[in-house]
C-alpha cells in the first residue's frame, strides 16, 4: 500500500500548502474522482485544511494518535488509520498530520493480494508443556511478539463488519481465542492478557464448569468486567456435533443439537449478561443442520480448527482457527501469523 509520508520537519504551512497536502493525499489513493478543493483554516490552530474526505492537523501538546481518532473521528480504536495512512508509530508536538475521515480499503483487497485475519487458539496453560498446553513464559513470549511487531489484536466480534464490508481493520491483524474454560485461563493466560492490554474470546462448554480444574463463573465475570475477555459457547457437553449417537434418529439428533446449543447461550447470559454472537465447534466439525440452528439464533460467526487466515469473503459461521501448540516454539508461532495472501503474478 502506498503510504504519504511525513515532511521531515514540522514547518509553518500556509493554505496553499495545506491543499497541495490535500491533493497529494488524492493522488495517492488513485482517486480520479473531482472533489472540491480544501479548505484552508487559520494557522494559529490546529486544523490546517479540511475537505470532506481528509483533515489536516497540527499535533498538539499532548495529543496521540488515540487522541487524535477520537476528537476528528469519534473513536479512539481508529487511531490506526491515521497510523497507516502517514506511515508512522507515534507523533510529536507541531507534527502535521493527515487524517483520512473515511475508511479506505473496507475489505483489504490490494494489487498484490488480499488481507487475512489469523484467528489463534488455545486451550490450556500450564508448566507441564504438552501439545495442548502451552507454558507461562511461552504464551507472554508469544502475546509479546504480537505487541513488540505491531500487530493489533482485536475481540473476535469486531470481526463481524469487517466480513461484511463495512468496516477496515489493520493490516496486521490478529485475533486470540482459548478453548473450553480450563481454570488455567484465569490463573495464567488473563494475567498475561492484562499485562499486555489484549483482548480474547473464551470459548466454554457449559457443562464443564464445576469441574475441577475448570473456571467459575465468579472468575470469568471478573475477567468479562475488565473489557478485555468475552465469553462466548462452545457447545453443553463438547460433543462432536456432526455425528449421530448409535441408534439416534435425525429427529432426536436435531434436538440433541437444539440443546447443544441453547444451553451454553443461556447459561452465559444468565450467568455473565452477555449475548452470544459467536461460536466454537467442538473439534472444528460442522454442518448445515447446526449452521442453520445457530443463526436461528443470531449467532454470526462459527469458528472451525481449519488452520489459515480468513478474507472478507470468509464465510462467517466456518471460519479458520489456528491452533498454538505447546510443544512448538516461537517460530513455528511467527509462521502461524499470515495476515497477507499475494495473489499470483499474471
Amino acid at each position: 500500500m502506498i503510504r504519504c509520508v511525513q515532511p521531515p520537519r514540522c514547518l509553518p504551512i500556509s493554505g496553499r500548502f495545506a491543499a497541495a497536502l490535500l491533493a497529494v493525499a488524492f493522488t495517492v489513493l488513485g482517486c480520479a474522482v473531482p472533489r472540491p478543493a480544501p479548505t484552508a483554516v487559520s494557522v494559529s490552530g490546529p486544523v490546517i485544511a479540511r475537505d470532506q474526505d481528509f483533515v489536516i492537523v497540527r499535533a498538539q501538546s499532548g495529543d496521540d494518535l488515540a487522541a487524535l481518532a477520537e476528537r476528528y473521528l469519534g473513536d479512539p480504536r481508529n487511531a490506526w488509520w491515521i497510523a497507516e495512512f502517514n506511515g508512522i508509530e507515534q507523533i510529536r508536538s507541531g507534527q502535521n498530520v493527515v487524517i483520512p475521515l473515511r475508511p479506505r480499503n473496507s475489505v483489504g483487497v490490494y494489487a498484490s493480494g488480499i488481507q487475512t485475519v489469523p484467528i489463534l487458539c488455545y486451550h490450556r496453560f500450564g508448566s507441564n508443556r504438552s501439545k495442548l498446553t502451552v507454558t507461562p513464559a511461552a504464551f507472554e513470549a508469544q502475546m509479546e511478539y504480537l505487541v513488540r511487531s505491531g500487530y493489533r489484536v482485536i475481540p473476535l466480534s469486531r470481526l463481524t463488519s469487517f466480513l461484511e464490508g463495512k468496516e477496515p481493520l489493520p493490516q496486521k491483524t490478529v485475533v486470540i481465542t482459548i478453548d473450553d474454560g480450563y481454570r488455567s485461563t484465569y490463573e495464567t493466560a488473563y494475567p498475561i492478557l492484562k499485562k499486555f492490554g489484549l483482548p480474547a474470546t473464551v470459548f466454554l462448554y457449559s457443562d464443564f464448569v464445576g469441574a475441577s480444574d475448570a473456571m467459575s463463573w465468579a472468575q470469568m465475570q471478573d475477567m468479562v468486567r475488565s473489557g478485555l475477555i468475552e465469553i462466548q459457547p462452545h457447545s453443553k457437553t463438547h460433543a462432536n456435533l456432526t455425528l449421530n449417537l448409535p441408534g439416534e434418529s435425525d429427529a432426536k439428533y436435531r434436538e440433541r443439537i437444539r440443546r447443544e446449543i441453547d444451553a451454553p447461550i443461556s447459561a452465559i447470559q444468565d450467568r455473565l449478561a452477555l449475548a452470544s454472537i459467536s461460536y466454537a465447534y467442538p473439534y472444528g466439525d460442522v454442518n448445515e443442520i447446526v449452521t442453520e440452528q445457530l443463526a436461528s439464533k443470531d449467532v454470526r460467526l462459527g469458528v472451525t480448527v481449519t488452520p489459515g487466515g480468513n478474507a472478507f469473503f470468509s464465510y462467517p459461521l466456518m471460519l479458520r482457527r489456528t491452533m498454538v501448540f505447546g510443544n512448538e516454539d516461537l517460530d513455528v508461532f511467527k509462521s502461524k501469523l499470515v495476515t497477507f495472501a499475494r495473489t499470483a503474478p499474471r
